[in-house]
């Protein structure tokens, strides 16, 4: 990791845009102004960068900590068709879990409390799922990325990558069985952690979080795969 071992073996500091940004702020207003912005332990501001099933898609800078609701109503007009119409959001871009629109009515947008519902504020890429959508397919979709992305140095990675994907495809097809969707489990957490970089890290966690709040809906899909077939052949 850069910050332990990086240019000529040496501790290497890499600070992003983001970063960079707010320093001109820091150093006109002070310190304690950007530290009494947020919460505590998350304090400051951040960018966030809110896409999906919203009125209006935006990147825009508020404290850390907001409510969701209020971000997405205060800038983007809401979730398309109303908040009630909520099915999900991922947080923090397409490597974090995703969270069920039941957890988002308090959720805050910072590191502490997205951590508190085994989620993560990431890069605060905020992906908007309205109940027109299919979390099977979205997920299915971001495991396909991480598989192309894959630079297939390491094992786990590279071999889980593809294999979850392809699992998926069936599961959102419902061309699957119920055993998987706990053998699916297990390979994410071969993949996470047994890699030399964070993707496949990235990869698990999304199809962790889509088994973790939606089982009920990937066991459905399997039970209306296997009636539909089984009425054909007879």
């Amino acid at each position: 990791f850069p910050a332990n071992v990086g240019l000529y073996g040496a501790p290497t500091t890499i600070n992003n845009v983001e970063s960079i940004a707010v320093v001109p702020d820091i150093l006109r207003r002070g310190a304690t102004w950007f530290a009494s912005l947020g919460k505590p332990n998350n304090t400051g501001t951040k960018l966030f960068q809110i896409s999906g099933h919203v009125e209006k898609p935006c990147v825009v800078e508020e404290e850390m900590g907001i409510p969701l609701r209020e971000l997405l109503e205060r800038h983007c007009g809401g979730v398309r068709g109303g908040w009630n119409n909520l099915l999900a959001v991922i947080p923090g871009g397409s490597s974090v879990p995703l969270v069920p629109a039941h957890m988002c009515d308090d959720l805050g947008m910072d590191f502490d409390s997205l951590s508190k519902v085994k989620s993560g504020l990431g890069t605060a890429a905020i992906i908007v799922m309205d109940k027109s959508a299919d979390p099977i397919k979205a997920i299915a979709r971001i495991s396909y990325f991480y598989k192309h992305e894959s630079c297939g140095q390491c094992t786990p990675c590279r071999e889980g990558t593809g294999w979850m994907w392809r699992v998926l495809e069936r599961m959102a097809e419902g061309r699957a069985e119920k055993r998987e969707i706990d053998l699916l489990f297990e390979v994410s957490k071969q993949v996470e952690g047994h890699t030399i970089c964070a993707l496949g890290d990235a990869a698990a966690w999304p199809v962790q979080g889509l088994i973790r709040h939606f089982r009920p809906l990937i066991e459905e899909r399997i039970d209306q795969y296997a009636r539909s077939h089984q009425q054909a052949a007879e």
